[in-house]
Parts: C-alpha cells; structure tokens; sequence
C-alpha cells in the first residue's frame, strides 16, 4: 500500500466527515463521491475506502430524511406513551449521532493502517 493510497482513502473518509459536520450531514457524501470518480479506476484499495464511505454518507441521509418525516408522528405517538417513545426516540438519535461521527475516524485509522474498513449498517448503494 502506497502512501497515495493511503493519503487518498483517507480523504475520502475525513473529508466525508468535514462536509458532513459543515452542513449537518447534506453534503457527506461530496468527498467520497469526487475521491470515487477519481480513483475508482486506478486503486482498488482507495476505491473500496471512497465506496464505503461513500455508502455510509448516503445511508445517513436517508436516515436523516426518514428521521424528519416520522418526526410529527413520533412526538404525537411519545405524547400518547406518557414520554416513553420520545426517550426511546431520543435514545435511537443519539445512537445513530455518535455512530455517524465515530464511525469515520475508525474507517480513517483503518485506511492509514492500510486495512480495508465495512461500515456497519450500511446500505450499499454504490457496489
């Protein structure tokens, strides 16, 4: 594994991480996408890095989107529940919120190392 690799594959995941903090998640998926087109050809080991990160970031919007929508109704179903679907709600964002930073530093340190990384809970759009 060459230090490029290395250098480009982490990229795609910090990078993925920057925008994603910068615009509360909208934009995760730029970094990986542009380090993917790039390099998809070339390096099996930055492409497999910039897919995963790729992956990850869309699948977190969705899970943003999906959060949005079943919002109202969950509020009005942790009314009804005396509080325990909110905290239950709670609990599921706040989950997913660390997993969504943690999550890419790992998949970083793994792709210095020169080892390859599969992000947990992941819909593969991208193959």
């Amino acid at each position: 594994m060459t230090s490029e690799q290395r250098a480009w594959a982490i990229g795609a995941h910090l990078g993925a991480l920057g925008l994603a903090l910068a615009s509360v998640a909208i934009l995760g998926f730029v970094a990986p996408l542009v380090v993917w087109l790039i390099r998809k050809d070339e390096d099996p080991f930055t492409e497999h890095h910039a897919k995963e990160a790729l992956n990850f970031q869309l699948t977190v919007l969705v899970a943003i989107v999906a959060f949005t929508v079943l919002l109202i109704p969950g509020v009005i179903i942790g009314i009804l529940t005396l509080g325990i679907g909110l905290v239950l709600g709670a609990v599921a964002v706040a989950a997913a919120s660390v997993a969504w930073f943690v999550l890419p530093i790992v998949a970083t340190v793994k792709a210095s190392n020169g080892e390859g990384y599969r992000y947990p809970l992941t819909i593969r759009f991208v193959r």
